[in-house]
């Protein structure tokens, strides 16, 4: 497992600005990967990929694997499902075979994805209460 994290203290939950790791091209990574700060992939991860902040895939750039990520452009191949909380680029050269969850997601023309999309979840009644009137002020 890999642990692209920096070393240096602050405090919980602050940007990491300025950090970027990269996987270069022709580099192959099999393993996860959790990092902290930015993380560019230009070469091959095979394994989850979680990033605190932005995670860009270039045009040569493959993960095989489910993505975690506060932000994320993606230019390369995905294979696995993408959940990112904040924004999601996908663009003209990207592909993903995978579920995709986000709160903002811009698709460029040429961009393909297959495979579901759920976007701005938000939680105000429980399914279940939802689906039996149970909880909305109706009776059962």
């Amino acid at each position: 497992m890999f642990n692209a994290s920096n070393t240096k203290k602050e405090k919980p939950g602050s940007a990491q600005q300025g950090i970027m790791n990269f996987i270069g091209t022709g580099t192959e990574v099999k393993g996860d990967l959790i990092s902290n700060g930015d993380i560019r992939v230009d070469g091959s991860i095979e394994g989850t990929v979680k990033v605190q902040q932005r995670l860009v895939v270039g045009d040569s750039g493959k993960i095989m694997g489910d993505i975690h990520a506060l932000h994320a452009t993606i230019a390369g191949y995905i294979k696995g499902n993408v959940s990112v909380k904040k924004t999601l680029v996908l663009k003209p050269n990207s592909k993903i075979d995978g579920d995709i969850i986000t709160d903002q997601l811009i698709i460029e023309s040429g961009a393909q994805f297959n495979g579901r999309c759920t976007m701005n979840i938000q939680k105000t009644v429980a399914p279940a209460a939802a689906a039996t009137g149970v909880g909305n002020g109706s009776k059962a």
